[in-house]
């Protein structure tokens, strides 16, 4: 398995909290943690901004994304509002979640509680070659649903 060195750096406030690490030996994400200093309540249909409470260094070539957690999304509704959300190479900002709930029930967001997942890809960047005509397929121009259900 290809393994790669990413930089983090952990917010002062956030010493506490876990560094991000694979859950099993066959996991593809890490898990991600509330950094909230105090309880927060997310209503139904709610968004709040949840930091993770650490800042990392990709290399060139490389992305992290941000993903919502099976578990939290099939028993309580919470996910991310940019699923998956991405994290380029360049940036060096604080990693926050930005969870939604789902559903009829007030939903808390503790400190230290696993809220997301993060995985790592390679990139590859497209160079565009503007034509007047593109080629042919059986599906064409058929899209949304066009398959039936």
């Amino acid at each position: 398995m290809k393994k790669l060195r990413v930089k983090i750096k952990r917010k002062e406030s956030a010493r506490d909290l876990p560094v991000p690490d694979y859950a099993t030996s066959g996991s593809s994400g890490v898990d991600l943690y509330a950094d909230v200093e105090e309880d927060v309540f997310l209503p139904p249909g709610g968004i709040r901004l949840i930091s993770c409470g650490i800042y990392i260094a990709l290399p060139r070539g490389y992305e992290a994304q941000i993903r919502p957690r099976s578990g939290l999304a099939l028993r309580h509704g919470i996910s991310l509002v940019n699923s998956p959300g991405t994290i380029d190479s360049d940036y060096r900002g604080l990693v926050n979640l930005i969870a939604i709930k789902f559903g009829k029930d007030e939903y808390v967001i503790k400190r230290g509680q696993r809220r997301a997942q993060m995985t790592i890809h390679e990139v590859i960047r497209a160079e565009f070659d503007e034509t007047g005509e593109l080629d042919e397929t059986v599906r064409s121009h058929g899209g949304f649903g066009h398959t039936g259900i």
